[in-house]
């Protein structure tokens, strides 16, 4: 019959693992809800720059 060893759970080894899983729940969710790292210029709205709409389109049409 072999007797396992079994290490004493120290409170330094509880507050270590207790960090390591408050940091592994929280990283994920700081990267969620920050401010987005993008480089994008800010432009603002653009005008727009295509054709007019076709003046016939807008009447009623009598089948």
């Amino acid at each position: 019959m072999t007797i396992l060893k079994v290490k004493p759970l120290s409170i330094q080894s509880l507050v270590k693992t207790v960090r390591r899983l408050l940091q592994y729940v929280a990283q994920p969710i700081l990267r969620i809800f920050s401010p987005a790292h993008d480089d994008y210029p800010e432009v603002g709205v653009q005008p727009f720059e295509g054709d007019p709409a076709d003046q016939d389109l807008n009447k009623e049409s009598s089948w």
